[in-house]
This record gives C-alpha cells, structure tokens and sequence, in this order.
C-alpha cells in the first residue's frame, strides 16, 4: 500500500477521487496509527508520521468511499494527569462524516476494568464498536436554493425523524422513521398543508445508545448522545450506513427546500457520549482527553454542566475549531438553514461562569458562514447560573422558557398572571428590547419534545414515567399542567370538551402572540404520551406519532350526524367529536383548526410584526388610535389596579392594523385589519364588552369554544359596545377591516 505524506488540513477523511486524506489532532499521543477495517473482520494499520501543530496526518492512494477507518493512539495511560491514551482502543475520527454500525456493550470498550476501575484495560475494542467510512463529497444538488425564510414569516415545527415517519400509513414500510420519509410527499404535504417554513430536527447527529438503556431493554430516542459532530444518524437511513445515510440526508434536504420547508438542526454541542471518568472509550477521551473535555481539579473527574458526564472544553481551540468546522460543513455541504444550540449556556462557559462574550459567541459573530443561518438557543444548563433566557448575544433568537411558562399559567388559573402573559404575548420586550433585539428574538413555545404533550398537558397533573424504569423519579415534576378535572383517560364528556378548549387554546395563544411560534410535532392532532413527560428512551409507540384517519373521522361524523337526525344521544362512542380520547374526528378537528390558526398568522402581519409595540398612536400612520390597547371585559382600558389584582384572569387586546411602524421590503408602508383579542382564562362565563372607540362593527374569526373552526366571513358580526358572552376558559378574536 503506497503512503504519501499527505496533508494536516482539512481534518477528518477527504476523498478527492483518486484516494484519502486522513488528518487528526492529537497532543496526547506518542504516536497514532490509522486502522483500514475490512469486512472479513481484519484490518491494516498505518502510522501517521507526520505531524504538523499535532496534526497527524497522510495520503492513502486507491482508498475509496465507503472504506471503513478507526484511529489508534498510543500514548500514556495516566487518568491521574487526565489522560486516558489507550491502542487497544479504535477510536472513531471525530471530524467523520460518516459512521458505520453501532456500539455492541461490553467491557471491551472501556478503557478500565469494571472490577478494577485503576486499572488499564487493554482488551481490544474493534469488533465492539463503530468505525468512520470514508464518504464521496459529490452530489447533485441541481438548483436547490435555500428558502431563507425571514423570521416574522417563519413558522416551526420541532419534529423527531423516526417519531414522525414511523406510523405514517401513506408512507412505505421501509421508508419509515428514515429520512426518506421526510422527503416523502406525504409527508412535506402534512407540512405544507399545515402552514410549517421550518422543519427543525432533533439530533440527528451520529448518536449512542447508552449502556444502562440498553441493558434495560430501551433506546436512547430522542439523541441527545452526540459521538459524531459530522455524521448523519446511520439508523435513520433507508439503505446502509457506508456513506448512503450522507446521501439520503442531502436528498431529504433538497426535497424540503423544493417545497419552501427550512430544515434547521437540533445540535449538542456541549458534551458528547462517553460520559464521565466511568464511560466509554470511543474517540475524544482516547485521542486527547484533556484537549477535548473541561476536566475537574483532579484531572480522573469531569466537570459537568449537562447532567450527562461531561463537558466539551470551551476554551480549548481544538474544540472551538470543531465546532466551528461541524457548524459550517453542515450549511456548505448539506445545505441546512440553521442550528438550534441544546443547553446552549454550557457553549457560553470558558472558565465557570456563563459568560456571553465567550470566544465561541466571538467566533459564531464574525463567520461569514455560520452567521447568516438561524441560530437558536435553548438559554440553560444544569450548572450554577445557567438559566440565561433574554442574555444571549444579538445575532440570537432563544426558546422563550418564560413565555411558555406564563402561557401555561395563564390559562390553568394560576393568580397574577396576566400582566406577565401581556408581556410574553407582545414579543417580551423586558428580555429583549434592551441589547437591540427584536420580538423575532423569542422562539415563543408552549410544549417541545422535553416535557407533555400538548394532549398531556391538558390530561395530566402529574408526570407518568414508570416506563422509564426509574420508578418515576425522572423528568420534571412541575409541568404547570392541569389535567381539566380528571387525571388521564376520562369518558366524561364534560371534561373532555374542557380538554379539547384548552388545547386550541394554547395553539390559538400561540399563533396569536409576536415572536416566532414553534409547534411541537403532533400537537397539532392531539398526540398523547399517556402521560409521559420524559419519553427519552422511548423508541416505539409511545413516542411515535400515531397519525388521525381521515376515514375514521368520516365514519364517526356519519354516525353522530345520523344520531342527531333522529334526535338521539350523542353520547356514548359519539361523544368523543367533544374531546380527543380516541377520537380520529376530533383530532381531525383539532388539524383543521391548528391549520386555521397559523395561516391566520401568515396572512395578517400585525400578529407578526417586526419592532415592540409603542403603546401609542405611531407618526405617519394617519390613525389617532394607539398601536395596541388593553381593556378589561367591561370595555374600559386596562388600570393599574386591574393588572395588580391577584384573580384577573380576563382581558381584552385591542391591535391596530393601521398603525405598524416597520415598513415593508422596499420601504412601503404595511397595513393590516385591526383585532381584538379576547381571553377569559377565569373558570365561569363571562361578558365581554366591545371596545366603543376602536371601530364600528367587527367579525368574530376564531371562537375557541366551538368544536370547529369558524369558516371565513361566516361568523357573528358584532358592534361597538356589543356584549359577547365567553365560555369559560376560552378565546375569541373579532376582525375589523382595514
């Protein structure tokens, strides 16, 4: 086999056509060899001789894509200095772009004995653990062009790839919970159907399944487990794992752009999978441990401020390096269209402290690459200080935890609530207008895959997580959930209709507040976790998405038109078209009227506008009426006294249409119809009173107490001064022309 010398840049494998570079960073090492892995289990080790600012590297001619390749680092073996060599290890390239197999447990792959944990362990982990493959660069991206979707236009539908797919009954058998089967037309019609800009994907990474899951019979589902920063998951590809699950990510991509879809990556960048100074040995603590991780004062440990282990070192260079190199290959090479950052505060921390100056905030700023795409963090770790939501740098937009909190408090019943919801409900201002952002700058959420289902939300006061095995103790146990009278499955048609309210409650709220709405995937057909607020491990159908029939809906809509007909009982199997336990027809409903609510949003740019609110009449606009107003249900505008008081749960928002101080693209003015927003969150009816100076006569467009949604210029037009009287827990919306 010929070995040229080859070259230190760019890291990882890089084929030309004619052969592979191999390049990787190693301080630690003595010396480092790269194993070719062929399939009758053998493999040809090659030294890296040369060696440049660490660098190991050479050219391998003839070596073609699909090769398998792990790296083995001979050096010392010391945890008490931190470092953790070991050559009976395979390591895999930390810059692969592409993984092959999985990890099959045993102690072969640590780097100590379990019965002796001071002790080395030099049994060979080859035929235990995944390898990198060399991949083909080259692909027909056609005219794909990125959809770049401005954030006031942008919806987002937080999605898991398999839990999506996998019960899709238009999808075929092997396309399913793959990423073919996002780039499948039945799926991207749900999307587009649906309203969606951008898919936003949880990891899809190259991820570990965690020993003690496995041990335990489950899965690591949602793959907050990172081992390779820039490898497609190989289980989420249809057809093989030596270079087509790079393929077949790039073709789903380049499907969804086709129908204007933005595919943005949920990507843990704060820790990865081999733990703590217990976990495995699969590629960083083996190539350079204390390079790679923030290690405790006694280098055996590990400092963490995930609640995984570990944590990658922010200050070290090499880290940042592959951060930074992971981010923009992800944007160049697979044409993503943006990042959302898990646990983001631990990106911030260079020494202890969350610090957002840090040089990764620095190096994200001034990239020509990674700057221009979405950039989204989830503003908290595990460690002290860690809650950071409104302090990330400008260029950011963050999860609003606040605005799903205040949300949920709201309309469970929970006292002084309201001046806050008012907040959260304009785009936050108190957290963002400050450092110069926007309203755009909040990523407004009531429910994601951490937590209950929106279905959960309103079923549950209490977590259900037996199936976890950890007897219940996982998760969290403060949801700000109400389970609507009764805890889990009910027939009780009462509770159910109460149910039903609540949830196009909070999708109504949500479509309706300034910032950026993220739907969490399947809430928009009512999709139940039985309870489960932590379905981490749960690879199966719990967590799947279990689709709504459309057939089934029809049926059951016969059969109670059928009953009413003949003036009999709705109740019974009828019944459920008022809640959603069991019902295709309701969670059809539930569809349509999520449907509704979103493209009201896109079709009126005051539910979406650019700058906060003024609270005033805005210069230029030629309408003397404030920009928004707030009123009691009485019809007065809103005191002092009534925002303090403890039980007000009620109020009136008037928006005016006519008075949007951001102008449009090419500087025109935009005008709007004006709304007003009614919420009774209180647990009885109430009267509301139409606002007597902020317009004539008004048209009711959505009505959260209807089972249906309120089909266009079909709703009861009202008057100023006009009395409407709202149901308990519910929301109306009136429309008044521009």
């Amino acid at each position: 086999m010929q070995v040229w010398p080859g070259e230190a840049y760019p890291l990882g494998a890089t084929y030309d056509g004619a052969g592979t570079n191999f390049a990787v960073f190693t301080e630690a090492a003595d010396r480092a060899e790269l194993c070719l892995l062929h399939d009758d289990g053998s493999e040809t080790a090659v030294e890296l001789r040369e060696s440049d600012a660490f660098v190991r590297h050479a050219y391998l001619p003839g070596i073609m894509p699909g090769q398998r390749y792990g790296f083995r680092v001979h050096g010392p073996y010391a945890p008490e200095r931190g470092l953790r060599c070991n050559s009976a290890k395979l390591l895999l390239d930390p810059y692969a772009r592409a993984i092959s197999g999985s990890v099959r447990w045993g102690e072969e792959v640590y780097g100590y004995h379990f019965d002796a944990p001071d002790r080395r362990n030099d049994l060979d982990s080859a035929p235990h653990t995944m390898t990198s493959v060399v991949v083909n660069p080259y692909f027909d991206w056609g005219d794909d062009r990125r959809p770049r979707t401005e954030y006031h236009h942008t919806v987002i539908y937080e999605a898991h790839v398999k839990g999506l797919t996998m019960r899709h009954p238009g999808l075929p058998e092997e396309l399913r919970g793959t990423y073919a089967g996002l780039a499948h037309p039945a799926t991207i019609e749900h999307l587009t159907e649906l309203g969606v800009t951008a898919l936003e994907l949880m990891p899809v990474h190259q991820f570990v399944n965690d020993h003690r899951l496995v041990d335990m019979g489950l899965n690591n589902y949602w793959g907050y487990n990172t081992i390779g920063f820039f490898a497609p998951h190989n289980a989420y590809a249809s057809w093989g794992d030596r270079g087509q699950q790079v393929l077949e990510f790039k073709s789903a991509v380049k499907a969804l752009h086709e129908a204007g879809i933005e595919v943005i990556l949920d990507v843990v960048y704060n820790h990865t999978a081999e733990g703590n100074h217990l976990g495995p040995t699969l590629s960083f603590k083996g190539i350079d441990n204390p390079s790679y991780y923030r290690l405790a004062d006694d280098p055996r440990y590990y400092m963490d401020t995930t609640g995984t282990g570990n944590s990658l070192l922010m200050r070290s260079p090499h880290v940042l390096q592959m951060i930074m190199d992971s981010l923009r290959y992800w944007v160049t090479e697979m044409h993503v269209d943006g990042f959302r950052f898990d646990l983001a505060a631990t990106l911030a921390r260079q020494f202890h402290e969350v610090d957002r100056l840090s040089s990764f905030f620095d190096l994200v700023q001034q990239d020509p690459v990674v700057s221009q795409v979405k950039l989204i963090a989830e503003p908290w770790d595990v460690g002290e200080g860690g809650y950071q939501v409104g302090n990330f740098p400008p260029l950011w937009t963050e999860w609003n935890g606040k605005y799903r909190d205040t949300v949920r408090d709201l309309w469970r019943g929970e006292p002084r609530a309201l001046a806050e919801f008012a907040s959260r409900l304009t785009g936050s201002s108190d957290l963002y207008q400050d450092d110069g952002r926007r309203p755009l700058a909040s990523i407004n959420f009531v429910t994601c895959h951490d937590g209950f289902t929106l279905h959960d939300l309103v079923s549950y006061n209490d977590k259900h997580n037996t199936a976890n095995g950890e007897d219940n103790r996982d998760g969290e146990s403060h949801n700000r959930s109400w389970n609507s009278g009764t805890e889990g499955d009910t027939d009780d048609p009462d509770v159910l209709r109460l149910r039903a309210r609540q949830m196009r409650n909070f999708i109504a709220t949500l479509m309706l507040s300034q910032g950026v709405p993220m739907i969490s995937h399947g809430d928009e057909v009512a999709r139940t976790q039985g309870g489960n607020n932590n379905a981490y491990c749960q690879d199966n159908e719990l967590a799947w998405l279990d689709w709504p029939s459309e057939r089934e809906g029809q049926r059951r809509r016969k059969g109670r038109d059928e009953r009413e007909k003949h003036g009999g009982d709705t109740g019974g199997e009828g019944s459920a078209d008022c809640g959603t336990d069991g019902s295709d027809d309701v969670r059809l409903r539930m569809l349509a009227f999520t449907r509704a609510m979103v493209w009201l949003r896109k079709n009126h740019p005051v539910f979406r506008r650019r700058r906060f609110f003024h609270g005033r009449p805005v210069a230029g606009t030629h309408d003397d009426l404030s920009d928004i107003a707030w009123f009691t249900p009485e019809g007065m505008e809103m005191t002092q006294r009534d925002w303090d008081r403890a039980r007000a749960s009620a109020l009136t928002v008037f928006l005016n249409g006519n008075a949007i101080s951001e102008p449009g693209r090419r500087g025109e003015r935009i005008t709007d119809d004006s709304f007003l927003l009614m919420f009774n969150a209180s647990p009885g009816p109430l009267e509301f009173v139409v606002p007597v100076d902020h317009g004539r006569q008004w048209q009711v467009v959505v009505d959260t107490a209807r089972e249906d949604v309120v089909p266009p210029g079909t709703g009861p037009k009202v008057r100023a001064g006009a009395r409407l009287s709202l149901t308990d827990r519910s929301l109306t919306v009136l429309q008044r022309p521009a």
